[in-house]
């Protein structure tokens, strides 16, 4: 296709993030360059940084990296999830290294001397000085690892124009692509510079550069005309592909759902099979050991008929070389079905008495089970009430723990009832005696709480009585004062009346 750069109109290219910050477009203007040491304006990083996924890749890399490049210290994947301050300054101390072989990191202010080495390589997008401090905190080593990646890429780079200059001269052949896929062709060097210097000037457009490029592609390339046209047509069926089956997508929104909900009942199904398998595994292993146990006795077996075929030729060379009579033979032949007869008696005893003994075995099982059961209530409840161990507070010394030995007989805890019992019997009745003067002293002190009871209510009567009393008085003594009052009142009122009367008379005569 071609490589026009003008044709920024479309949907997906007005959401792309320009890397050297937003243009300012104009006629014939020229513009300010927005990155590295030529402007101010902060660029977002476009890297997932957030993307916890795309963090662990990095961290691979920058492992890889260091032992691949004879890092001196011992270093994993484990290790750079959350590295410290001085980890860090030591792998970009390494990996810068490569760049400036005589570089030394100063020993004090790190954190302002690696920020400005970032930023005089061109690193896009600043580091703090803060960020140094917290190299491996969660919020700040995503941007750490991720400035490590681009410093070893710069070395990366860097090495392959070293060893290979002749990649990006006039001369070079088409042949491929490098390790990291990339092909260096001056041709394209030559038109991003030009375009650049055209987009600096102010311009927008890109038509004579792109006719030019294009021009020379196709003389490379030896490109036939005829069969772009082709191409175009056959990229328009696929266009028109591609929307139809958009709107097949559309029409049946379900049909998504549906086909998780398959993919989900088919992992259900691909675990369940696993489950099967790993079954499956274990059984076969168990029958192998079987067949294994089998094996030997067939082996076992073998052996023993072996052993009974040289018996039965030891025996049939005795019978081939003895004469016998039909007498002989016939008491032969009684003993052995006399023997026989034996046997079978034998065998059905024996099963009788195998029998019995199943039925012991669960007797004694069940009575073991049972009498352990009891124990363990026993030492429960023991320890409940502090008797157990020794040291407990309530065990005053005594061993209260019974310990129960089937192989000693049935006479095995019969020595812990005698050990046990009058001890216990002991705590039994001094805790009966303590309990019998609790309730005497609370017997005695509910009788005194009902005397104090019965003086606090006498008490009460009586202060009832001595307020009453009070009020009284209180009353009597605002009567008396009520009166003293009015007889004051009145004296006062006759003396100031004579003396009205006498001034009168004095002024008249």
């Amino acid at each position: 296709g071609k490589l026009s750069m003008s044709k920024t109109t479309s949907a997906t290219s007005e959401r792309k993030v320009s890397f050297f910050g937003k243009r300012t477009s104009g006629a014939g203007g020229s513009r300010n360059s927005q990155y590295g040491m030529f402007g101010t304006e902060k660029i977002k990083d476009p890297r997932p940084l957030h993307d916890k996924a795309f963090i662990q890749q990095c961290i691979k890399q920058l492992c890889e990296f260091l032992v691949e490049n004879g890092y001196a210290h011992n270093v994993t994947v484990k290790s750079l999830q959350s590295p410290s301050v001085k980890d860090f300054v030591k792998i970009f101390t390494f990996i810068y290294g490569f760049l400036c072989p005589s570089y030394e990191l100063p020993d004090s202010k790190f954190e302002e001397e690696i920020p400005r080495v970032f930023k005089e390589l061109g690193y896009p997008f600043p580091l703090s000085k803060s960020s140094m401090y917290t190299v491996g905190a969660p919020h700040t080593w995503p941007q750490i690892v991720a400035a490590l990646i681009w410093l070893t890429d710069c070395f990366k780079l860097y090495a392959a124009m070293r060893e290979n200059p002749s990649s990006f001269d006039d001369g070079q052949n088409w042949g491929g692509e490098t390790d990291d896929g990339i092909v260096h062709n001056k041709l394209f060097m030559d038109y991003i510079v030009k375009c650049y210097e055209h987009f600096m000037k102010g311009g927008d457009t890109y038509e004579e550069l792109d006719a030019e490029v294009q021009s020379k592609l196709k003389d490379i390339f030896n490109v036939d005309e005829f069969k772009i046209e082709g191409l175009a047509a056959e990229n328009k069926r696929l266009h028109e592909e591609i929307a139809r089956l958009e709107k097949e997508r559309e029409s049946e929104p379900d049909r998504l759902v549906s086909l998780r909900k398959l993919r989900s009942s088919f992992q259900a199904d691909v675990q369940k099979y696993q489950a099967y398998l790993a079954n499956l595994e274990s059984h076969t292993t168990i029958l192998d050991q079987k067949m294994k146990g089998v094996n030997e006795e067939v082996e076992a077996a073998e052996m023993e008929v072996e052993v009974m075929k040289q018996e039965n030729a030891r025996l049939q060379h005795i019978f081939d070389n003895q004469k016998y009579s039909v007498a002989d033979i016939e008491r032969i032949n009684h003993e052995r079905n006399e023997l026989q007869q034996t046997i079978n008696k034998l065998t059905k005893e024996l099963e009788a008495e195998e029998h019995q003994l199943w039925n012991e075995e669960l007797k004694y099982a069940r009575n073991k089970e049972a009498i352990e059961t009891q124990l363990a209530e026993y030492h429960k409840l023991a320890r409940k009430l502090k008797l157990i161990p020794i040291s407990a507070e309530n065990s005053k010394g005594h061993d209260f723990e019974i310990h129960f030995n089937p192989e000693a007989g049935p006479n095995c805890l019969v020595k812990y009832r005698t050990q046990i019992k009058a001890p216990l019997m002991e705590i039994v009745n001094q805790t009966e005696e303590e309990i019998r003067k609790a309730v005497q002293r609370k017997m005695s002190l509910e009788d005194t709480l009902e005397q104090v009871n019965a003086m606090v209510a006498e008490k009460k009567s009586s202060v009832k009585t001595l307020k009453e009393e009070a009020e009284k008085l209180d009353d009597l003594y605002h009567q008396k004062l009520k009166v003293e009052f009015f007889y004051i009142f009145n004296n006062s009122f006759l003396i100031t009346l004579s003396l009205i009367s006498h001034v009168h008379l004095l002024t008249s005569g």
